[in-house]
């Protein structure tokens, strides 16, 4: 055909789809071409299912021409970071630990975009259990970022960010538990949603921190990820931590101009807390004039540092995490990337005093926005620089420094990640639109206005058809091996290893302890000056004034 089906929004596919000028058959052929061509680079999929997408499509097709169309996502291909249960097909979590997992149920939002007739062309990469990595030593090679294929997509949605980028599909689902929807949407180019808590169902996704974990869509488009998060809202009984909700129709909130709307700008975070690259300043002070020739009115203002959301995040999700694999940690810890076990053999040094603790402040600062929702319609921050090479990923890092994406994990506030330029080396740059709470309309309006106004979005990465991944040196697995660490460390990170029911060798004692000053400097650092009756955030409920967003529209 004329025209490259694989360059097209899901918006536009859906017009071609709808006027049968295309058929879902013809589509879902075209992108399983450019799976087979240009994945070998990508390394995005662990296991397409072609047939399964052809059977759809054909299903699609009939529907179609029948009349019955189910909406804008009906024969549009789609794909699944592999954390997502799909009904006899593998669900690996990139793991080892999972390689021969195959679920009797799909996820929850698997099952949903079926029902709103969307094509599942297989599942992606993530790092291992959507926690860890990049890392070379499991089943399935890490995924590349597509505009530089020796760099990271971000983490941990990476095939996620790396199918949408390269073309390979319109959209996928990720997760995000610190940033993983947002890292690979700001590394790769693409636009990531990150809904409020409670909104779309996690039911059926492997878990990484009950707490933190949030599903969404990545995709070319603002508007895509609205089309997108129709489909998937809504309350799930299956689901504890969703809510009921009445589901706006998000697409109708999109509109050219954003007059009447106040945003607060987080200038600290990439100014003074994380500080940015000369380009991310640039591309941060050029969004933020669009934003203001588009009608909105800014005004700067202040949360907590992000180190402060940083800590309460690590100890309460580090501390999950490790729970819920604590049993094959015991059992066959070998089994496991070497990268995991650098992020969660750490969480031994966490008492459940730490963790309770934690959850008081995780409260406190969720309660903490609620002036600025007065205030203020939406927020915008940096979202990433330009992605680093793979090889110099260094695993204790993950334990140094805090992240410009974390914070609104530990909030539940909506978040939008899209491009907002490039930077020296013709890597994507990226940024954050916050909302309030099931503010997605106003994001969404936001972000989409600004799109309109700009050319990011438009431009796409160059592969060559057929090629190989470049060879990347993999990165050590300690950052300074052999090092002797203080006697009394050693013997703390022994007896809390063996506490926990863990027979360690010396390569994983030696990972424990290369993160454990990062670790007990969170213990340190952690308030814990909470009143008699300050509760912890799994008693918390957004208050009603902050359930409609209709006074942002």
């Amino acid at each position: 055909m004329a025209i490259d089906l694989h360059d097209l929004s899901i918006a536009e596919l859906s017009g071609l789809l709808a006027a049968r000028k295309v058929s879902p058959v013809e589509l879902v052929e075209a992108l399983i071409r450019r799976v087979e061509r240009y994945d070998t680079q990508t390394r995005a999929f662990i296991t397409p299912t072609f047939d399964l997408a052809r059977r759809q499509a054909r299903q699609a097709e009939t529907e179609i021409a029948a009349g019955r169309s189910r909406g804008p996502l009906h024969g549009v291909p789609f794909a699944l970071k592999d954390i997502y249960d799909t009904r006899g097909i593998l669900t690996s979590a990139h793991s080892r630990i999972f390689i021969d997992r195959v679920p009797a149920q799909d996820a929850t939002a698997t099952a949903r975009l079926y029902e709103a007739g969307a094509v599942l062309l297989g599942k992606l990469a993530t790092h291992e259990m959507a926690h860890a990595g990049p890392s070379f030593d499991l089943p399935w090679p890490p995924a590349r970022n597509p505009w530089n294929l020796v760099h990271f997509t971000g983490g941990s949605s990476t095939g996620s960010g790396a199918a949408v980028a390269a073309g390979l599909v319109p959209v996928a689902l990720g997760s995000d538990t610190g940033g993983s929807i947002r890292g690979p949407a700001s590394h790769c180019g693409v636009v990531g949603l990150v809904p409020t808590f409670g909104l779309v169902s996690r039911a059926g996704v492997i878990t990484n921190s009950y707490t933190f974990d949030h599903c969404g869509p990545l995709a070319r488009t603002v508007e895509d990820c609205a089309l997108t998060l129709q489909a998937l809202a809504g309350y799930d009984p299956k689901d504890a931590g969703s809510l009921r909700r009445p589901i706006p129709r998000y697409r109708d909130a999109l509109g050219p101009d954003l007059r009447g709307l106040r945003i607060g700008v987080l200038r600290h975070h990439w100014e003074d807390d994380v500080p940015a690259s000369d380009d991310v300043r640039k591309a941060m002070e050029a969004a933020l004039d669009v934003l203001r020739r588009l009608g909105a009115v800014l005004e700067e203002c202040r949360v907590k540092p992000l180190a402060s959301y940083f800590d309460v995040k690590i100890i309460i999700a580090e501390t999950e995490i490790f729970s819920v694999h604590q049993r094959d940690l015991i059992a066959r810890p070998e089994q496991f990337g070497a990268d995991f076990r650098a992020r969660a053999l750490p969480a031994v040094l966490f008492t459940a005093n730490d963790y309770v603790q934690a959850s008081r402040e995780h409260r406190r600062m969720m309660v903490e926005m609620e002036p600025l929702y007065d205030r203020f319609d939406a927020f915008v921050t940096a979202g990433l620089g330009e992605a680093p090479r793979l090889r110099d990923y260094r695993s204790v890092s993950f334990w140094q420094k805090p992240s410009l994406l974390t914070a609104w994990n530990v909030t539940g506030q909506p978040v939008l990640a899209l491009p907002n330029g490039f930077g020296r080396n013709g890597l994507p740059l990226g940024m954050q639109i916050l909302g309030r709470p099931f503010g997605e309309t106003t994001i969404l309006r936001v972000g989409h206005a600004y799109e309109r106004a700009t050319e990011w979005h438009r431009r796409r990465p160059t592969l060559v058809a057929g090629a190989p991944a470049p060879e990347v040196t993999p990165p050590p697995v300690l950052s300074a091996p052999g090092g002797e660490a203080d006697p009394a460390m050693r013997d703390l990170c022994a007896q809390a290893a063996r506490r926990a029911g863990l027979r360690l060798d010396d390569l994983m004692l030696a990972q424990l302890l290369e993160g454990a000053p990062y670790a007990l400097g969170m213990v340190e650092r952690l308030r814990r000056d909470h009143g008699l009756h300050h509760e912890p955030a799994n008693v918390f409920r957004f208050p009603a004034s902050r359930l409609s967003d209709a006074q942002a529209g």
